[in-house]
């Protein structure tokens, strides 16, 4: 919802290079927070875009198939609630057409600079500003606002040989769409959501196809459906109508979370629905052993498909369930010696998650480096701010990520968090907030204590939700509700403020 100002701040002009808020990328996360900046009258802020048009995860991820695994009635900002999705999962062109819309409506994309790579920030205590490097130009702002995304970065293997291939390789984020693969001997290596998507589409093309597969996923019926003229229309013009769908599937979704960090046990009837998926597309026992998990349903991220099963049983793939010894110029060679001549490697291997990039780039009070203080495990209060770093903010942090339900929810309470310390800043006429490193510290041993009774902790497996210590720094152990009612006030108490002459405030006052 708008939120009143007294007062209207103005808008940077075309050629500004600083502004009071600076907001990196432009998903969900960018979008959403420079909305609301925007509808409270804080006009002062600049977002920077690596790209060349908005969009992130939706505008880069262009792979066949790809399409979003959260219901459509949750997959928006409330603010912005969209009538127009074609089916109850949107695929990514209208996701992405979505964002584009929303920067549009709401006015921000005066205030983005696109192709702004950036290549580092640093905390200028002297002066009380971040400075932020960019492939074009140097940009300085008194809060940085990091909605970069735990999807962003993609993974890429560490495969003996995988340079020497004379072949095309490349990752399913990075999708070759001017490569032929009609007729080639296509390697496709992993098995996570975006390979459940393109496998399919790419199959019927492919002179012979290879899924390397270390574990398999535990893949569900998916209940797409296109969405009728009378739903579209009851969204467009009956009040109330999308809300209250969105209110409808937010409930069921949030119901599903007590299997996830409560009790694992419930998730047996899971099991047991996706096995039964299993048998009733694939029949021969060998393939439904090789594609059957041996970890408890959630472990690993929930999959849902209908074509994904029915491509590997077609005669042109193969699953191979052997390790990768490595990669010549001409093929795959297995663990167990198999030769697989190849002449395109597509890798399905996920993006940085627990290991973020971004963190090698900031620099924060004293010269401190996020990565750094991050060498043990990532942590930030409410998954939002870090200590030594002031005035810095995260969106989707550690231990914000979900299993469950939409990460726009878990956005936009972050958001409201942000905008609160923003009016508490105003208000008290901070020059910076920084978290106590106790709140944190306290704060991530809560998180901890409850995401090891999980079933992404205890359920058999290893997944890209632990980090390398084995820790699970990606996902809220709870229900959102819990962490937006965690969020709906900036917590002064839990922070060191200061003035511009860097005097402590009284928070109290």
């Amino acid at each position: 919802m708008p939120t009143a100002a007294t007062t209207r701040t103005t808008a940077p002009d075309a050629t500004a290079t600083s502004a009071r808020i600076i907001i990196v990328g432009t998903g969900f996360a960018g979008l959403g927070m420079a909305a609301r900046l925007k509808r409270s009258g804080m006009d002062d802020f600049l977002i920077l875009e690596r790209a060349d048009d908005v969009g992130g995860t939706w505008r880069d991820n262009t792979y066949p198939g790809c399409a979003c695994d959260v219901p459509s009635a949750l997959y928006s900002f409330s603010f912005a609630l969209n009538p127009e999705w074609s089916n109850t999962y949107s695929p990514q062109p209208e996701i992405w057409a979505y964002l584009r819309k929303v920067a549009a409506d709401e006015g921000l994309l005066p205030h983005v600079r696109f192709g702004r790579t950036v290549e580092g920030a640093r905390w200028d205590d002297d002066r009380r500003v971040w400075i932020v490097e960019t492939t074009n130009g140097t940009y300085e702002g008194q809060v940085l606002v990091a909605g970069l995304g735990p999807l962003s970065e993609p993974s890429l293997p560490d495969i003996e040989g995988i340079d020497s291939f004379a072949g095309t390789v490349f990752h399913s984020a990075q999708w070759d769409h001017g490569h032929d693969l009609a007729g080639e001997r296509i390697a496709v290596i992993g098995t996570g959501a975006s390979a459940i998507q393109f496998v399919p589409r790419i199959q019927p093309e492919a002179g012979h196809l290879t899924l390397f597969q270390r574990t398999p996923p535990w893949v569900m019926h998916r209940t797409a459906r296109p969405i009728k003229g009378f739903e579209r229309f009851a969204f467009r013009h009956v009040p109330g109508a999308l809300a209250a769908t969105r209110a409808f599937v937010y409930a069921i979704r949030e119901l599903t979370a007590v299997g996830f960090t409560r009790r694992p046990s419930i998730l047996k009837r899971g099991e047991k629905l996706a096995r039964a998926h299993l048998h009733s597309q694939v029949s021969d026992p060998e393939l439904r052993e090789k594609l059957t998990p041996d970890y408890t349903l959630g472990c690993k991220r929930v999959l849902l498909s209908n074509d994904y099963y029915p491509a590997l049983t077609q005669p042109n793939v193969t699953v191979e369930t052997s390790g990768i010894a490595r990669i010549t110029p001409t093929s795959i060679i297995t663990d167990d010696g198999t030769e697989v001549p190849t002449d395109t490697i597509i890798l399905g291997t996920g993006f940085h998650v627990t290991d973020i990039p971004a963190a090698h780039s900031i620099w924060g009070r004293g010269g401190v480096k996020l990565a750094d203080q991050w060498s043990d495990s990532a942590a930030a209060y409410l998954g939002t701010t870090v200590d030594n770093f002031p005035n810095l903010f995260f969106l989707v942090g550690p231990n914000t990520g979900l299993g469950h339900t939409s990460i726009v929810y878990m956005i936009e309470s972050q958001v409201n968090y942000v905008m609160d310390a923003l009016r508490t800043m105003d208000r008290l006429g901070a020059a910076t907030v920084e978290v106590r490193p106790e709140a944190l510290a306290a704060y991530n041993e809560d998180v901890q204590a409850k995401v090891a009774g999980t079933v992404w902790n205890t359920g058999g497996c290893q997944s890209w939700y632990l980090d390398k210590q084995g820790r699970n720094t990606s996902l809220w152990p709870d229900f959102t509700f819990v962490y937006r009612h965690k969020t709906r006030r900036f917590d002064p108490s839990h922070y060191a403020i200061t003035s511009a002459a860097g005097v402590p405030v009284d928070a109290r006052t």
